[in-house]
């Protein structure tokens, strides 16, 4: 696993610090806050715009409930946020606390076509626009989830010094899905602490471009 890593990231399994990081400095910040902006701007505009109204027929024919799925999720420097997503399962009262698996009952069929594409993330454009989130960045997690993994995992909390990504390096290295094994989890905040630490714009449009070839391709481990 190791050697597939480093064949695109050399230095990735290098322990790395975080007490000075290239999203400190404010030509940084200003970089990518304008490539989130511009990013998501053009996403809102040439592709929710009809897929919105699209989607939100399928969804509401096929099953009862809101077209979006509104979740309290876990941004930088702990701050909670209102994360949107296309909803892709029925009403369930485990929607925070317990994860979708291989043939999960709750979720509908066009839930499992979006999950397949990641097409249930495309609203989370309004939450890069909104400045709640950026376009790559250590995926956030719900809420509750994110308390225990604090509980197992040191260090955990230095993946919330940056805002939270629609995409990250986790995903775009295999790390999608289900967290089934603790190393799962173990290693996607590896890989998130060293993307805080290495930030680069054109890290940041490796990933994107990493994301898009995936988004073509579809995920048969993602439910």
């Amino acid at each position: 696993m190791e050697k597939r890593f480093n064949k695109y990231f050399p230095l990735l399994f290098v322990a790395v610090g975080l007490t000075e990081i290239p999203l400190d400095k404010e030509v940084n910040k200003v970089l990518k806050r304008g490539f989130d902006t511009f990013f998501s701007l053009f996403a809102i505009v040439f592709i929710l715009s009809w897929l919105i109204p699209l989607l939100a027929l399928l969804i509401k024919w096929e099953s009862k409930g809101p077209v979006f799925f509104l979740q309290k999720r876990t941004g930088a420097y702990n701050r909670e946020f209102c994360c949107i997503k296309f909803r892709t399962m029925v009403a369930n009262p485990w929607s925070d606390t317990l994860q979708a698996t291989k043939n999960d009952p709750r979720v509908t069929r066009v839930g499992a076509f979006l999950r397949r594409f990641s097409l249930d993330e495309m609203p989370q454009f309004i939450n890069v626009l909104k400045g709640d989130m950026s376009v790559v960045g250590p995926r956030p997690h719900a809420v509750p989830m994110n308390l225990v993994f604090k509980k197992q995992i040191d260090s955990y909390d230095n993946r919330h010094r940056i805002k939270p990504g629609i995409t990250g390096l986790a995903q775009v290295l295999g790390y999608r899905g289900e967290i089934s094994n603790h190393w799962q989890i173990r290693s996607r905040v590896r890989l998130d602490h060293f993307y805080i630490r290495n930030w680069s714009f054109f890290l940041d449009l490796t990933i994107v471009y990493k994301t898009m070839g995936k988004l073509i391709t579809g995920k048969s481990d993602v439910y």
